[in-house]
């Protein structure tokens, strides 16, 4: 068909009108067939025009769907079309920097409230004119994230067996207490009826019962906790700017870490890229991180080397498409066994703790695909580690190399 459209076209004006007609009229069924594969095809495609217009030439029925957009004209530059501010932001600046084969992600929030994924990638066109062009691919990837979620959370609940067996052990202790003193009041007034027929004292009994009441209590704490540490977290997760997050918390802490004489200082990383996180649970990992660090380093000046001032220092880095985030103190420290249990669900050095910060922030973070990691030394202080992967990487395609007749075009 294209062999016999090109040669029909060198010799159009010689043809009979018949044969016009069925020229015509192959055109316009090939034409037919090629934008309804071109407008059933899942992924959206949008064709940009270059020089220094950038208008929007053709885009099939996945685009208009899958990018929200103005009612502007097509006469001005495709990304004043876009509404969402990041995916404009991004096609603006590789555009009209001649930038191709690059990739990002982005999420948009649906008007139910859903989080949507988008994958968009440029890539070089050269159309009929010689004019070298751009297509946009995007591709709906929210799918892929949640079976990628779901797949942590199915990994989550296999660990359930070892915290199930740790919370029997807990409950064991409480359900043993009360049945002993429930059975040593049974046995007090089954003994005191026997003889003169009157009950104990009410000291007596109030004895049994304020343990009853106290090892109740423990259970219920005890229940509590479980269902906090086995509730599935409900992240919500965007692309967000963690060193944002990090800012406004050094921002917020800074002043109450001074009232008590502990320098915080950070050292972010510049041109962060944005994570697939939930900025609030990425601030509760931070929030407990620092009560750990705080309380550890009063307990150093308590009984260690008063005289060095407290220090908590934040810092982050990009290391092989990761964000990494370093969170250090030099408070009381940790041995080796200690260190080694941190992360365990109901593990605690504090007299008034749960157990439960360092197991839910691990969790947080394992939601997030990430890693944390401790190394401490006892009497000299403690660094977290946490580790979250890059979700967005330029994809390192072949280069694009302009034909002759676009060196001359631009020579021009």
């Amino acid at each position: 068909m294209q062999e016999f459209s090109r040669r029909a076209t060198k010799k159009f004006e010689r043809l009979s009108d018949e044969q016009k007609k069925r020229f015509v009229a192959s055109l316009s069924s090939k034409f037919d067939t090629i934008s309804a594969v071109f407008n059933s095809v899942l992924e959206g495609f949008l064709v940009v025009s270059g020089e220094n217009e950038f208008h929007l030439l053709l885009e099939n029925s996945a685009a208009k769907r899958l990018l929200p957009r103005s009612a502007k004209s097509s006469d001005c530059p495709v990304w004043e079309l876009i509404l969402d501010s990041d995916i404009a932001r991004f096609l603006e600046t590789n555009l009209s920097e001649r930038r191709t084969n690059v990739t990002d992600e982005f999420s948009l929030e649906t008007n139910g409230g859903a989080v949507r994924f988008l994958e968009l990638s440029i890539s070089p066109f050269e159309i009929s004119s010689g004019e070298i062009g751009s297509i946009i691919r995007v591709e709906d990837t929210t799918e892929k994230r949640n079976q990628e979620i779901l797949l942590r959370r199915m990994e989550a609940m296999a660990s359930l067996t070892t915290l199930a067996a740790s919370v029997a052990h807990e409950i064991k202790n409480p359900l043993g207490a009360i049945s002993i003193h429930i059975q040593l009041m049974q046995k007090a007034i089954k003994k005191s009826r026997e003889g003169d027929g009157l009950l104990p004292e009410p000291k007596f009994a109030e004895r049994y019962l304020d343990v009853v009441s106290d090892e109740i209590e423990r259970l219920n704490k005890i229940v509590v906790n479980f269902l906090m540490a086995v509730r599935p977290i409900s992240a919500n997760l965007e692309l967000s700017n963690p060193n944002v997050i990090l800012e406004q918390f050094v921002s917020f802490f800074k002043p109450e870490f001074t009232e008590k004489k502990i320098e915080l200082e950070s050292n972010f990383c510049e041109n962060c890229p944005r994570l697939l996180i939930d900025e609030k649970l990425f601030r509760d990992v931070i929030v407990n991180l620092a009560q750990n660090a705080l309380a550890a380093i009063e307990k150093r000046l308590e009984v260690h080397t008063p005289k060095i001032p407290g220090c908590i220092l934040i810092s982050t880095k990009i290391k092989d498409d990761f964000f990494i985030l370093r969170f250090r103190d030099n408070g009381i420290g940790m041995d080796d066994e200690t260190a080694s249990r941190v992360f365990e669900p109901y593990f605690t050095t504090k007299s008034n703790g749960t157990g439960l910060g360092m197991a839910m922030s691990y969790k947080i973070i394992k939601e997030f695909s990430g890693d944390i990691s401790v190394k401490s030394i006892l009497g000299e202080g403690t660094e977290f580690t946490i580790s979250i992967p890059i979700p967005q990487k330029d994809k390192m395609l072949l280069p694009f190399k302009c034909n002759d007749s676009s060196k001359k075009a631009e020579e021009k």
